[in-house]
């Protein structure tokens, strides 16, 4: 185990898989999650209580978690039916927590005791904030699990996203963590719902361009419907150049075909997989980036998602050696 600190922004399952693999690096980690998931579950709490969306600090709790598989099972279940049907009782167990604390950040760190987090888990901001995004003919769209159904319906891509309110404040503890951070990760996750929106809270950003921390983007395995459609790795970098002054040391992606038969099942549901091409090299070169590539895929049941070992296998490789 190593006493490397590192910082990992993003959300959704993404940044849980990558949490699970750094927790057998580093005992180190703060994870600066995004909250302004409003639909499933954590939406439904979010409208009921007026609390901010739990589901993605809940995986990332589970990734970093050390109690027993039980709890941890017992954290994930998920209700199958009746008024809580698809509803997490990890979610519910955030919201009464939030109960009997001070305010969102109190009571997940007080869940984070609970389960041992090897780390911290902390949302990118206390403050209650709504995404929104402006289309390229012009339609505003209002909620971050609107913004996917709208680009394609409308069949307009995104052209910026932003924070309602435009001023949100980053928690102390976050700006701290990438103050004091040897390697920061921004990814993997959905560009424009679950990344870019961590950066455009304030302080974040700015003090992610302060650190002398390594800057990691850790590319996706696939492009998103709704949201990256026909992407390349390098037009999710420029997309976050675009919307904050973060800028790269290295970029780390996948290079490993996947089998005709789940590229096929991907290409039904209108995503491909992402690997680097001609222009994505020379456009790193140009911005004097590093590019680490390898096999970093895992197929399960017919899904694809990074694989953990491959992930500590080159976090060894690459940071004991000083990148």
């Amino acid at each position: 185990m190593n006493d490397v600190k590192i910082v990992a922004i993003g959300g959704g399952t993404g940044l849980s898989i990558l949490l699970r693999g750094l927790k057998l690096f580093s005992e180190e980690i703060t994870a600066i999650v995004n909250v302004v998931d409003d639909g499933g579950g954590s939406g439904v709490l979010r409208e009921d209580l007026a609390m901010l969306p739990p589901g993605d600090i809940r995986n990332c709790i589970l990734g970093l978690a050390s109690k027993e598989p039980v709890l941890q099972e017992l954290f994930a279940y998920r209700f199958d039916e009746g008024r809580y049907k698809n509803q997490s009782f990890g979610n519910l167990m955030i919201a009464a927590m939030l109960g009997i604390s001070e305010n969102f950040e109190d009571a997940i760190s007080k869940i984070s005791d609970i389960f041992a987090v090897q780390g911290q888990v902390l949302p990118a901001t206390n403050e209650d904030v709504h995404l929104v995004a402006e289309l390229e003919d012009g339609t505003i769209v209002r909620g971050e699990s609107k913004i996917p159904y709208q680009v394609l319906k409308k069949r307009s891509p995104i052209k910026k996203v932003f924070l309602k309110p435009l001023e949100v404040t980053a928690l102390s503890r976050s700006i701290k963590a990438i103050e004091e951070a040897d390697i920061i990760f921004v990814g993997p996750g959905s560009l424009y719902t679950s990344l870019i929106p961590n950066l455009l809270v304030t302080g974040i950003s700015e003090a992610i361009v302060a650190s002398s921390a390594k800057k990691i983007y850790l590319s996706n395995l696939m492009t998103q419907p709704g949201e990256t459609d026909d992407f390349s790795i390098a037009d999710h970098v420029k997309a976050i150049y675009e919307h904050s002054e973060v800028r790269f040391d290295f970029i780390v992606a996948n290079n490993e075909e996947v089998s005709k038969e789940v590229k096929e099942r991907y290409l039904k549901e209108a995503s491909k997989m992402l690997m680097l091409n001609r222009k994505d090299r020379q456009y790193f070169s140009d911005q004097n980036m590093k590019v680490v590539e390898s096999n970093f895929i895992e197929v399960r049941q017919g899904y694809v998602r990074h694989d953990i070992e491959k992930i500590v296998e080159f976090m060894n490789d690459h940071i004991n050696k000083g990148l």
